[in-house]
């Protein structure tokens, strides 16, 4: 089943008119259904009119590239496609059940010229189970060696473009021709996708805004994005223009999978600072709360095809290598680097630290070789040309200065490696050394030691006696992803050349006996988590991300990019001023509790008295004999005193409800509680506030609250939660409650909350006969929950005589124990301006009049 567009690109382009090519026409006859074929432009949302379980389940990886070789027939012209075995993406699918049905989306490596595009799509689709995505070529340069290797691959790696010679400044266009490209990717996608059966995995930071295309078109799409780069810190990311958009974009998603805590840190850094964006950890499972639906955060570093690499290695080619290496390298040890061609796999660096070790130990400058294979360049550019002159010249000058006629330390092998020729270097060297300076995952470590474990047929090729200790030793920077899962490796700053050189000496001359503790060690770790582990329990977690997808009610906000869905119960709507209107025409017995801060008046006003429409709206309910109205808020008595002192009938609990009052006229009164705990805890909140600069502490005379939202997000968050920690052990014994809330931390006494002024009203009520039949609670802080709950406890109960009339609405589309939302203090008192003049109509007036009446005044 396929869904149709909800909106043009335009409106995601947030305004600004792009001019964005034709997509191929939609791939033909694509079977959805047993029996049943589909030309994938049926149009769909999110009603179905199928029963969803009839859809085989497939698993849809969309990527840049799709993993495909291919290659055009010079003499007929004609074009080959084959399987890349050793594409991540290829591999990934012996993590999924025999019988699931696995379908790529990305584009090919090659430029297919127009009229031969929809001949081609339709023999990838029958014969591959692929779906390709035909960018035009202007698009395509500007989107991937543009925007994604120009702007955003250097970003994620820490390099900032201070200055137009280091890296490239942002370019508006680029970033346009990003959004186009992701754009074809998602109509790509849904010609052939089934929204409501079919899970989509995107990868890598090619595509990190398609996830808000999707969402757009079918709100509970089961989406799943793994990065494979690093992810910066947030210093360094709110450097992107775009960064916004971006994170947005990444939240569209269900699941979000980093390689390593860092990377996923970051994220979370940066979604708490840019977005607001809490997130807690449940079980096990990071989670962010993203307008009512849970985004979860996964921490995997991806594996290695077992099976691929020792079939490689039984290869006849392999093995006649190995004996080659082992004869050319005869009595020397062999160190190895295999690197891509650019400024952040620290090739030059390795060399600078390989000559500081020749020079510190003469005795090895005769019996140590290092072999660098040099992989082709994924980007051009002056950085990737100077890095190169740098490692040729550092290698010319090592092997002029330690070299003989005979022999050269430095072996560059800088041209294209086949698969069995690397693998055979592998098997032979005695070590292994990856020295990027940043490097999202790598995998060549976990390459090495596979190829140092060998196979029986490797053994029996090169005489090597099966029951012979494997060994291995691993060289590794600190700042690539796969260095935390390598606990035997060497790690080592890659900036400190001396530390580099240290570290290789100390690779050739430790103990063969620990050599082998730790190549076990590596092998078991690997051989356990290997590709189809990591996607086996990457789409497990998806599946359960989804889970709640039918069980809240979904609808898209927001204009352009910034996109999302809110996710809520299906019982939660926004207030019928009608149905508000209807039922408080036909009581007589009313109760209203308002909050106070963003429920009358808005949170952001600088203001905090009440304006005077306000006062005169509050005035007008309390003069109604039939109505009670209570404002319900944490302020102090005596600032609600001074704000609300025009409202001579209003009631008013302050403090969350420590202290009550049921006129102007009446006493305060207040709970009978113990607050000797406040000597304990002011000293220690004084003590955190000198130590988070920008938090201050407020005293009340029932509570002291703890407020940090000027600190430092990250430092103060951190704050709160030690204080958090730090005042529950001291305040265990005590008749106290410690509660941490937005960007606040507070002590209060036990028992005290708004939850109790809404028990302690009805039951007056309740003594004195007038049991209520219309109540009201409004409110917009999480402390307004109690109300909430409080009111239906009493209502469920039997203290009430007969079920009133309740409307529990919270301010703002969010999660709440409400039935109700409005949107924000406008609403509100829009609502209670109409309830206001309703009290003067005659309750035998026609509906019709009154709701003609209430109109006009809203």
């Amino acid at each position: 089943m396929a869904s149709r567009s909800c909106g043009s690109f335009l409106e995601l382009a947030s305004g600004e008119f792009l001019d964005i090519p034709q997509t191929p026409r939609a791939l033909p006859k694509l079977t959805t259904l047993p029996d049943i074929l589909s030309d994938g432009s049926g149009n769909s949302d999110t009603d179905s009119d199928g029963s969803s379980s009839v859809f085989r389940e497939r698993k849809i990886i969309v990527a840049n590239f799709l993993p495909l070789h291919t290659h055009k027939d010079d003499e007929t012209s004609k074009w080959h496609f084959s399987f890349d075995e050793d594409s991540l993406l290829f591999q990934l699918k012996d993590g999924f059940p025999p019988e699931t049905k696995v379908l790529y989306v990305g584009s090919l490596k090659v430029e297919i010229e127009a009229n031969e595009q929809e001949e081609i799509a339709k023999r990838l689709l029958n014969d591959f189970n692929c779906v390709p995505t035909f960018l035009p070529h202007d698009t395509q340069k500007k989107f991937y060696h543009g925007f994604c290797k120009q702007q955003l691959w250097p970003l994620f790696h820490y390099m900032l473009p201070i200055c137009p010679t280091h890296a490239d400044r942002y370019d508006r266009q680029l970033w346009l021709a990003y959004v186009s490209a992701n754009k074809i990717f998602s109509d790509k996608i849904m010609e052939v996708v089934n929204p409501e059966d079919d899970f989509i995995w995107i990868h890598d930071y090619h595509l990190m805004v398609l996830p808000t295309f999707l969402r757009k078109r079918y709100n509970r799409v089961k989406l799943g994005f793994f990065l494979h780069s690093p992810f910066p810190s947030s210093e360094i990311y709110r450097s992107l223009p775009v960064r916004d958009e971006v994170l947005k974009g990444l939240l569209n998603s269900d699941l979000i999978g980093f390689h390593t805590f860092d990377y996923a840190r970051h994220f979370l850094s940066c979604c708490g600072r840019m977005l607001g964006l809490g997130y807690e950890s449940k079980r096990g499972h990071i989670g962010l709360d993203y307008f009512g639906r849970t985004v979860y955060v996964k921490i995997l570093p991806v594996g290695i095809h077992m099976g691929r690499l020792e079939s490689v290695l039984n290869l006849p080619s392999t093995q006649n290598k190995i004996k080659e290496i082992q004869e050319q390298f005869k009595g020397k040890k062999l160190i190895l680097g295999v690197d891509d061609m650019d400024i952040f796999k620290g090739i030059s660096l390795k060399l600078l630290a390989f000559e500081q070790l020749l020079q510190l130990h003469p005795e090895l400058q005769q019996k140590l070789v290092l072999v660098q294979i040099v992989n082709p360049a994924r980007s051009s550019g002056k950085d990737v040309q100077e890095a190169k002159r740098e490692t040729y010249l550092a290698a010319k000058r090592i092997n002029a200065f330690y070299g003989s006629p005979n022999s050269e330390p430095v072996i560059l092998i800088d041209r294209h490696t086949a698969l069995y020729e690397r693998t055979a270097y592998y098997a032979v060297a005695e070590c292994c050394i990856v020295n990027a300076v940043r490097d999202g995952m790598n995998l060549i470590p976990y390459k090495y030691i596979v190829c140092r474990q060998g196979s029986s047929p490797l053994d029996e090729a090169t005489c090597m006696k099966m029951e012979s200790p494997r060994t291995s030793i691993l060289v590794v920077s600190e700042f690539i992803g796969c260095s935390p899962s390598l606990s035997g490796a060497i790690r080592v700053n890659p900036w400190d050349i001396e530390s580099v050189a240290d570290a290789m000496n100390m690779a050739i001359t430790i103990p063969e006996a620990e050599k082998q503790l730790r190549h076990e060690k590596h092998y078991r770790y690997i051989s356990s988590h290997d590709v189809a582990y990591w996607a086996r329990s990457f789409m497990l977690d998806l599946e359960r991300a989804c889970k709640e997808h039918y069980d809240k009610l979904c609808w898209g906000i927001g204009l352009g990019l910034g996109y999302r869905t809110i996710s809520l119960s299906p019982s939660f709507r926004k207030l019928s001023v009608a149905q508000v209107f209807s039922a408080y025409k036909r009581t007589s017995r009313r109760v209203l509790f308002l909050d106070y801060d963003g429920t009358i008046v808005p949170q952001s006003s600088a203001v905090k008295s009440p304006s005077p429409e306000v006062a005169t709206v509050l005035n007008a309910l309390c003069d109604n004999p039939n109505n009670i109205v209570f404002i319900v808020s944490g302020r102090g008595k005596n600032s609600l005193s001074d704000w609300l002192s025009p409202c001579e009938k209003l009631g008013l609990a302050a403090e969350h409800g420590y202290f009550m009052r049921w006129n102007k006229t009446s006493d305060w009164e207040s709970l009978t509680t113990e607050l000797d705990w406040k000597e304990i805890v002011e000293p220690i909140m004084n003590l955190y506030t000198e130590a988070t600069d920008g938090s201050f502490m407020e005293v009340k005379e029932s509570a002291l609250v703890w407020h940090h939202q000027d600190a430092d997000p990250d430092f103060g968050s951190c704050q709160a939660k030690e204080l958090l920690e730090h005042l529950e052990n001291v305040l265990a014994n005590e008749p106290a409650v410690v509660r941490r809330g937005l960007h606040i931390v507070e002590v209060k006494p036990q028992g005290v909350t708004k939850g109790l002024v809404a028990e302690k009203v009805l039951s007056m009520m309740v003594k004195n006969g007038n049991a209520p039949d219309f109540v009201m609670c409004i409110g917009d802080d999480r402390s307004d929950e109690d109300m909430f709950e409080s009111i239906l406890a009493v209502v469920s109960g039997s203290s009430l005589p007969s079920t009133p009339e309740i409307f529990a609405c919270t301010v703002g589309q969010k999660p709440s124990k409400a039935k109700y939302y409005l949107d924000d203090t406008a609403d509100v008192v829009r609502l209670l301006r109409g309830l206001s003049t309703v009290s003067y109509l005659t309750p035998d007036l026609p509906s019709e009049l009154v709701q003609v009446a209430f109109d006009a005044i809203l």
